[in-house]
């Protein structure tokens, strides 16, 4: 078990044992242990990530929100010495069994980091890269999902008429939205979001966020905030994170307003972390 700073009273049960994976969900995660070499990252995290929605992860710097992020379409394979117990599936299959392609998770699991990362093309050949990676070739087809994916990330009007334009010439918000577009082009069916509103203004920030409820509609969203009021704000569950454990998972206005564990509602008010 992972080392705890806190006085033992303020110390949680472990969620394992009342949590249990909903077997319905898009994404469903058991018993998940993970390790960088020696050092254990996760330890025995259970939880489920419904279709349509949000799933929101919250606690300090270094508690394996990020770590967890990237085992759901295991962005961690590209680092030497992990390693990992327990299941990740993916509509019921294990994301790291001989059913998944690789490929193909990365195609359906996109993924937006924290800082906003186009590439140094123009705007329209960041959102085709995808596509085009993946063989489609026909001008129209790209054109088509150009248009399609600006307009779902809130940025076609915006850039509409500047679709040859170098990406790095727009602003930070508009480069994270063309970040956002850039995953949906490949029709993602879950969308990872690693703080995406964390460098960005207060206004962009709002757009990000009015972007993430109207993308729910059509997505399973799991996104990684420091910033509690955000989560608050934009999801439906909420995942508790302390030293690699899970300590409270339930929906959000339950976690927020009337959290079961002590340790929850300490972080929440602002005690520690």
């Amino acid at each position: 078990m992972p080392p705890h700073s806190l006085p033992l009273e303020l110390e949680a049960p472990r969620m394992k044992e009342r949590t249990v994976p909903d077997a319905t969900a898009k994404l469903a995660i058991r018993h998940l242990n993970f390790w960088y070499g020696a050092k254990q990252a996760l330890f025995d995290v259970t939880l489920s990530a419904q279709s349509q929605s949000v799933t929101a992860f919250i606690g300090p710097s270094g508690c394996g929100k990020s770590t967890f992020l990237r085992v759901l379409n295991r962005m961690n394979d590209l680092i030497d010495g992990v390693r990992h117990t327990g299941a990740v599936l993916l509509d019921g299959v294990d994301v790291n069994g001989p059913r998944m392609n690789l490929v193909d998770l990365r195609r359906r699991v996109g993924m937006v980091f924290q800082k906003s990362n186009p590439f140094p093309k123009t705007v329209y050949e960041n959102v085709v890269y995808g596509p085009r990676v993946a063989g489609v070739r026909d001008r129209a087809r790209l054109d088509y999902l150009v248009e399609r994916c600006l307009k779902q990330a809130a940025l076609w009007k915006e850039v509409k008429d500047r679709l040859h334009a170098s990406a790095l010439e727009l602003s930070g918000g508009q480069q994270q939205r063309l970040c956002i577009a850039r995953a949906l082009a490949t029709d993602p069916e879950v969308l990872l979001m690693d703080e995406p509103a964390s460098a960005l203004d207060p206004k962009s920030t709002q757009a990000i966020e009015e972007l993430i409820a109207e993308l729910k509609r059509q997505y399973t969203i799991v996104i990684v905030t420091h910033n509690m009021q955000q989560a608050a704000r934009v999801s439906d569950a909420t995942a508790f994170f302390f030293e690699g454990a899970l300590i409270e998972f339930g929906p959000t206005d339950q976690v927020f307003s009337r959290p079961r564990e002590k340790q929850t509602e300490d972080y929440i008010s602002g005690r520690f972390g």
